[in-house]
């Protein structure tokens, strides 16, 4: 599992006798509560990795794989990485990592931080029958809907493939949120607390599904969904 997160020195106000060091510092701090409060709603090992025009956050090798507990995540686990995806350091970023530079080249401004989980309800979904793969997730409120517009389900790739990354820019910066099938959500948003706040939301609604499933769940119609994008301006393609 993995998090990243855009860093400029032009998103962070310029102060008198402030260093780019300790800009990029106060960068890290300001976004460790919100990776702490995402490990206590998803209690596991994450692979970690901050994306950005300069500054990835990744972890030292462990086990055979790159992880750390976010709510363990150190300031010396701190990498930095080009835009090219070029690292600066000794430590390595997560092999995930061209999931997050697909949406970050792909979304553009849209796209400030992207989340990638081993979330169980949404992996969970994505290995079921007969879903709809173009959006994966079923309309039952109008949160999923404004957080998430539609989910493409991607087919599995090998851990690490870099085709991940091609599939997302298949899509042409289309989608905000993908689900890699038998692997989970990755996430895109204007920042890291939404981005954050919108994977939580694919986790409810996955969970929903799947308890709903085989019954009779109503849906929200056409007309209110439609009604829900206009007002909201929510990509819905």
């Amino acid at each position: 599992m993995s998090v990243s997160s855009f860093w400029s020195r032009s998103k962070t106000p310029s102060l008198l006798g402030v260093t780019l060091g300790q800009e990029m510092s106060d960068f890290v701090s300001s976004t460790t509560s919100i990776i702490y409060s995402l490990s206590r709603s998803f209690i596991d090992v994450f692979f970690l990795v901050f994306s950005s025009t300069v500054l990835t956050i990744t972890t030292q090798y462990k086990l055979g794989f790159f992880g750390s507990s976010f709510g363990r995540l150190e300031p010396n686990e701190i990498v930095k990485v080009t835009k090219s995806g070029q690292f600066i350091g000794s430590l390595l970023p997560t092999k995930e990592l061209p999931l997050h530079k697909a949406f970050y080249e792909t979304r553009g401004m849209k796209s400030g931080a992207v989340v990638h989980l081993h979330s169980t309800y949404s992996v969970a979904l994505s290995m079921l029958p007969g879903i709809n793969e173009d959006n994966v997730l079923p309309s039952y409120t109008p949160y999923s809907v404004m957080l998430l517009g539609k989910v493409k389900l991607l087919p599995f790739f090998v851990p690490g493939d870099p085709a991940m990354g091609d599939a997302i820019k298949g899509l042409a910066g289309k989608r905000s949120a993908v689900l890699l099938a038998n692997h989970g959500p990755v996430v895109s948003g204007k920042d890291l607390e939404s981005a954050v706040n919108a994977v939580e939301e694919l986790e409810a609604t996955a969970k929903l599904a799947l308890l709903l499933r085989g019954s009779d769940a109503i849906e929200l119609k056409t007309s209110q969904i439609d009604k829900i994008v206009s007002k909201f301006n929510i990509e819905w393609d």
